[in-house]
Formats: C-alpha cells, sequence, structure tokens
C-alpha cells in the first residue's frame, strides 16, 4: 500500500458499520455498481483561537465524530457525477477536464470541485480519473463546525486515491487550504489541518509556516459540549468573513508602515511581530500607539499607506471587499494579538495541568468570547443569548466557535454536571422555539476528539 494510506489507516470494512452498509445501497441504487472505496473527513470544533489562522497564529481545535463520507467508484469516462444522500442538495456532474467553480452560488458541489482542482493542478493532471460519488454528511451546515472545509478535504483526498498518487497529511492539508479558496474563501488553514493531521483522545495545536500539530491532552474532569444556535452562516456567502480578514491584512500593512517595514511584503499579522521581534504583549501596545479605535475610511487608508484608492482596490482588497467603504482595524488587531496569547496560554495550563486548570481555562474561553463579540464582532444576538444560557447552567467557559455570526458555541462543562447541564440548555434554549425544538436532536452533544480522515477500502 501507498505510505500515505498506511499512514491513514486502511480499514478492512468487510463488516461495514450500518451508516457504510447504506451508504453502499444507495450507492449500488444509483449507479448500477459498487463503490470501490470510501472516504471520510471529520468535522472540527475549535476551542480557542477564533479568526487568528489567517493572520498565521496558532490555534486549538479538535476533530469531531461528525463528518463527510464519500463513496467511490472511478470510471473510465472524464465525467464526475456527484449525488448526495440528502435530496436537498441535487446531483451534478461535470467533466474532470473542465472545473468550473462559482463563486457567486456557492452550492455543495462546488466545495467538491475546490478539492478536486487542487489536487489535479498540483499534480498538473492531464487526464484525470472519472469518478461516480455518493456523499453523505451529519455535521449540521453552516454551524462553524467545518462542513464546507471537511467536504474540500474528503474531495481532495477522493481524488488522490482515484489517481493513484500519494502525499502526506501536511502537503494534503496544504493543498486543500489554497483550494478552498477558488470559491471566494480567503480562510487560513486551521480547518482543513485538523481534518487531516487530528487523532482520537487529544486536541492539537496547530501552528503554521511551517504547519506543524502538537497534542494537547484537555482535562479530564470536564467535558466539551457544542450547542448550535441554528442560525445558518455560509461564509463564502456573504463578505463578513472576508471583511475580516482585509481589515487583518490592512492593519498589517498600516502597523508596518509606521515601524518602518516593507509594508508591501506583509500581509499577516504574525509577520509584523516576526519582524520586530517582540513579545505579543508589546504588539497590544504598537497597536494602541499606532492605530484609532474610530474606523479607518478606504481615503484615509490611501493616505497612510501614500496609494490610491484604484491600487488599493486591485493590490490589498478582495474580490467581494472591494466596495466597502470603512474598516475597523484596531479593534481587529487588538482581537488578534490578544487571541493569539490565549491560545498560548490554554496550551500551557493543559500542559502543567494545575489544580484549578479547568476554572483558568474556562476564563479564557471566556475572554475570548467577550474578544470576539466585542472587538471582532462576529457573533449575534442567538450566539449572545446561548453563551448566557451555558454559563447560567454551570459552563466554566463559553465561547462561539468558528466563523460566527450564528453557528454554534462550545462549553466547558464539569463532568459530574453534564446531564444536569444538557437538560436545562435543553429546556431553555431548545424548548422555548418550534424551529430550534425541529433541530434539536443534533445541535446539543458532547464530544471527544476524533480521528483525522481516513480511507476505507473493501477486504
Amino acid at each position: 500500500l501507498p505510505a500515505f494510506y498506511a499512514n491513514i489507516v486502511l480499514l478492512n470494512v468487510s463488516n461495514l458499520p450500518f451508516r457504510l452498509q447504506k451508504l453502499k445501497e444507495m450507492f449500488i441504487s444509483k449507479f448500477g455498481s459498487a463503490p470501490k472505496f470510501y472516504v471520510r473527513a471529520p468535522g472540527r470544533v475549535n476551542l480557542i483561537g477564533e479568526h487568528i489562522d489567517y493572520c498565521g497564529y496558532a490555534v486549538l481545535p479538535m476533530a469531531i465524530e461528525q463528518d463527510i463520507l464519500i463513496a467511490v467508484e472511478p470510471v473510465k469516462t472524464q465525467v464526475v457525477q456527484l449525488a448526495n444522500t440528502n435530496s436537498l442538495y441535487l446531483d451534478f456532474s461535470t467533466s474532470v477536464n473542465n472545473i468550473q467553480i462559482n463563486k457567486t452560488k456557492p452550492q455543495w458541489h462546488n466545495y467538491f470541485l475546490c478539492g478536486l482542482k487542487g489536487i489535479q493542478e498540483h499534480f498538473g493532471l492531464n487526464n484525470p480519473t472519472g469518478m461516480n460519488c455518493l456523499l453523505d454528511g451529519t455535521i449540521p451546515p453552516s454551524s462553524g463546525l467545518s462542513s464546507s472545509s471537511a467536504l474540500v478535504c474528503c474531495a481532495g483526498l477522493v481524488t488522490l486515491r482515484a489517481n493513484g498518487k500519494t502525499l502526506s497529511k501536511v502537503e494534503l492539508a496544504e493543498i486543500c487550504t489554497k483550494s478552498e479558496r477558488y470559491i471566494g474563501t480567503e480562510g487560513g488553514g486551521m480547518d482543513q489541518s485538523i481534518s487531516f493531521l487530528a487523532e482520537e483522545g487529544t486536541a492539537k495545536l496547530i501552528e503554521f509556516s511551517p504547519l506543524r500539530a502538537t497534542d494537547v491532552r484537555l482535562p479530564s474532569g470536564a467535558a466539551f459540549v457544542i450547542a448550535n444556535s441554528c442560525v445558518e452562516l455560509n461564509k463564502a456567502a456573504t463578505s463578513h468573513y472576508n471583511i475580516r480578514v482585509m481589515e487583518c491584512r490592512l492593519a498589517t500593512k498600516l502597523l508596518s508602515k509606521s515601524k518602518g517595514l516593507d509594508w508591501k511584503k506583509m500581509l499577516r499579522l504574525h509577520d509584523v511581530q516576526t519582524k520586530l521581534g517582540v513579545g505579543l504583549e508589546e504588539m497590544l501596545t504598537i497597536v494602541e500607539e499606532v492605530l484609532h479605535p474610530e474606523p479607518y475610511s478606504t481615503e484615509e487608508i490611501c493616505k497612510c499607506l501614500g496609494i490610491s484608492l484604484e491600487e488599493l482596490r486591485s493590490q490589498i482588497l478582495s474580490q467581494n471587499t472591494q466596495d466597502v467603504s470603512t474598516f475597523k482595524l484596531y479593534q481587529r488587531a487588538k482581537h488578534v494579538y490578544s487571541e493569539a496569547a490565549r491560545v498560548l496560554e490554554f496550551k500551557k495550563i493543559c500542559n502543567e495541568a494545575p489544580a484549578n486548570a479547568i476554572q483558568l481555562l474556562g476564563e479564557l474561553m471566556n475572554q475570548s468570547y467577550i474578544s470576539c463579540r466585542e472587538m471582532y464582532e462576529c457573533s449575534c444576538p442567538e450566539l449572545d443569548r446561548l453563551v448566557d444560557i451555558c454559563l447560567q447552567f454551570g459552563a466554566i467557559g463559553s465561547r462561539l466557535t468558528g466563523a460566527g455570526w450564528g453557528g454554534c458555541t462550545v462549553s466547558m462543562v464539569p463532568t459530574d454536571k453534564l446531564n444536569t447541564f444538557l437538560k436545562n440548555v435543553r429546556k431553555a434554549y431548545y424548548q422555548t422555539d418550534v424551529q430550534r425544538l425541529a433541530l434539536e436532536k443534533n445541535s446539543l452533544f458532547a464530544t471527544k476528539p476524533g480521528r483525522g480522515a481516513l480511507v476505507f477500502v473493501e477486504a
């Protein structure tokens, strides 16, 4: 077997679990033949370190049980046929030699095409293999649990396997990070990295440039509970996310220029810290000195950098942020540098395991949430309400996870209070609203660190 698959773990699935067996039966019904292999990529929950991966800073996620699962049959025709077990997602087919990704309508199949195109371009595949694929997903869509990135990663691994190629997990994560940008999301790489690098039983500190993952053992006396606000946000369909990325990029430029650095080459807030050779606390002081809390107009930014509005739009801003007229640079930079420090402190506490570790970690999660809400402005009323409820009923720490503006919270709850906590949150948030009540079964659950992407083959 190729080394990559041996590393990932090839499982004998002659005794398929119920879900795989059901997927196989649906595949045969759909395509008239049996799948040759299956690929699974998990969703993730980010415990702390929100909106800082694209600024170059380490994050601390773990994989969850919910996943994307794809049954695959390579075919001789150079056509990819995609189907979904969920009837809400329509079938799609395209030539593998003519991949077109529609950024204006980020439909489910476009995320598959991102992973497909990324692998094709990496290897320069002139005659890529066609495929029949049937997808099944258990990650709530647009919930901040990385359903989109899990699909991109799954598609990348599917394409790799179908074309007989091999890559390391790190290489795959980096390719899938880049390829998801085909759909217009300027992500930083956390989601793809944990999807491939996750290991059962441990969270991971994910660092970038170069990409590496370090085990972080979570305290045994607490459970991490995910609660879905039931407010959906598709990052690629709105500009909220990319505006924050651009605000961090612009803050990078202004901070660099003020310190005499080559600002045109500086893209991430981490780059400024590295060039200056100072700590995160000092970077927070520099933000206070250089940036003002009032929003910056595009005219002021151009004046500070000595460039024209046309240069700003064409050389710095992303396509879907070119019409934005004001940017909050001070607030975004303050959040990033303080959140980066919280991630390192979280890991330190986990490693040292003091007697009050759970309390200390909870405080960091709460600080992170306040910063996300007030400095990064990526919360929403439903998330605020849900965090309040979680803290009211026994969570030591609670915060939004994922991009925000909807999606999920993650809360740290003492294990001896878990059942009471779940009962009370269910009653206070879900059972007071008909729409939430309908979604409640898959919206509130405790989770443990899960394993990363896998390839399954028949015996």
